[in-house]
């Protein structure tokens, strides 16, 4: 079978090689799974880097999450076993962690359904208990992160501002739901959320980026808000002024969802058949900007890793369009 791998740390588009390989033999309580669609996420980027949590042992196949095919033939969603990602034809998946596959989204989507919307039920639900009528501050709204957070805002009843980088994508942004843009490129974050609540600010934020985000996040934090920290795609991790959540009693919440896997997966699965009726509902629905072949894996990855791309980028191994 053909898939990517990684030999040595660097950027993704130097150091993934599309190479013929083996297919991989599951172990106990383990399936194949044919590879229908493979999204790809910023912790793929991290992976060819060497800087993610997590670090296979070289050579590894990047991949977190796909929409894969059992021996048969049901759809469903998975996350490979490293060092075997999602970008190859194949891939070997545990059994007790796979999920169907809702019949609203086709292969791409569905793909791009289950770590960033799960991330971002978990954030919004069980870590800043949002509430319809609060408002909901998101960055990198038109992110693949960013917009799994918008619509599922949308679909708990919150007035949503996202913010994003430029006029591009603050335009898709608005088509996600927001009902406040921000361009941060040309407009003070700050003084338009506290213009747009009275003067009150944001009851949660929802902050993937760290860095000079979560610096005027915090500037503009309602009384008893929550700011979930969700990653640090800026490069930058923050230090928290302690003195200054007291001072403004707010509450600074952190969230590595990959931890519910092992700490409570009853929570996970409960979680997939919320989204799975938010999704037959039409309340959610990733945004694929792109559908790219195998042969293209390599360079957006790269695109992730950069930051120019917006919603979600996923490989079709198969050359197929669903």
């Amino acid at each position: 079978m053909q898939a990517w791998r990684v030999h040595r740390n660097g950027e993704p588009s130097e150091v993934m090689e599309l190479e013929e390989t083996d297919r991989p033999a599951p172990g106990d309580g383990q399936v194949l799974l044919k590879v229908r669609a493979a999204n790809i996420n910023f912790p793929d980027a991290l992976l060819c880097r060497g800087q993610y949590q997590v670090r296979p042992p070289l050579p590894f196949t990047p991949g977190v999450e796909i929409c894969g095919e059992t021996e048969d033939g049901r759809r469903v969603l998975a996350t490979p076993s490293l060092p075997g990602g999602g970008l190859a034809e194949y891939v070997v998946a545990d059994e007790a962690s796979l999920l169907p596959v809702p019949d609203a989204l086709d292969d791409a989507e569905a793909a791009a359904l289950h770590i960033g919307y799960q991330t971002g039920w978990f954030g919004l639900h069980r870590r800043a208990r949002l509430q319809a009528g609060e408002t909901l501050l998101v960055h990198a709204a038109a992110g693949g992160v960013g917009s799994a957070a918008v619509q599922l805002g949308k679909a708990a009843g919150a007035t949503v501002i996202g913010v994003a980088g430029g006029p591009e994508k603050a335009a898709i942004a608005r088509d996600l739901g927001c009902d406040l843009v921000i361009d941060r490129r040309a407009e003070d974050i700050v003084a338009v959320v506290k213009e747009a609540t009275g003067g009150r600010g944001a009851d949660v934020v929802y902050d993937p980026v760290g860095g000079d985000a979560y610096a005027k996040s915090v500037k503009c934090i309602a009384f008893e808000g929550r700011v979930v920290v969700v990653g640090f795609a800026s490069g930058s991790i923050p230090a928290p002024g302690l003195n200054h959540a007291l001072v403004k009693n707010y509450s600074v919440v952190g969230l590595h969802w990959g931890l519910y896997n092992t700490k409570d997966p009853a929570a996970v699965r409960a979680c997939h058949d919320e989204l799975t009726k938010l999704a037959e509902q039409g309340a959610i629905k990733p945004l694929v900007s792109e559908r790219v072949p195998m042969a293209g894996a390599a360079r957006a990855v790269q695109r992730v890793a950069d930051g120019t791309s917006t919603g979600r980028i996923v490989v079709l191994p198969s050359g197929g369009t669903r």
